[in-house]
């Protein structure tokens, strides 16, 4: 009979974790523990090269929750790769982590976008539109105007 009343005492405690695990940490309750995207800052400086450019952006996530950015597309490129640089070596990478409550910055001589085999070389006063995927939340347009190329932002990126 002992046994049994573990195993009963076992399986409360088991729901009662996975209860409070439901609850997701939100104290509150009055904010969501989701992710909240959004983009400020796009730019992508004339490129120099007619079939290769950078693009620059930050994402903010005022959520509770992380998210990932997991690829980049336009119609203006054939392909958009993301970087990272370390120690002043650029590597491609395939997501980057978008932290609750933080941002991820994409930044020159930073983590930028890569746009490779362009259908047309952008020019100043241009607008590129990009689409960026995310694992868990849907995706964001984002209007990235072609700046010149020794813009140097304000906000440092």
């Amino acid at each position: 009979m002992r046994s049994g009343k573990h195993l009963a005492l076992t399986g409360i405690a088991i729901t009662g974790a996975l209860a409070l695990a439901g609850c997701g940490g939100s104290g509150s309750g009055s904010g969501s523990s989701a992710a909240e995207l959004s983009v400020a800052a796009s730019y992508m400086p004339q490129p120099v090269s007619a079939d290769m450019a950078a693009g620059f952006l930050t994402i903010t996530n005022k959520g509770g929750t992380k998210d990932e950015l997991t690829s980049v597309s336009s119609d203006s490129a054939g392909e958009i790769t993301m970087h990272e640089t370390n120690g002043g070596a650029m590597e491609e990478v395939d997501s980057f982590e978008v932290p609750a409550h933080g941002q991820l910055v994409f930044k020159s001589g930073g983590n930028h976008l890569m746009f490779e085999k362009l259908k047309r070389r952008p020019e100043q006063g241009d607008t590129i539109t990009v689409k960026l995927k995310f694992a868990e939340s849907g995706p964001l347009t984002v209007e990235m105007p072609v700046k010149s190329a020794t813009y140097n932002p304000s906000t440092g990126h």
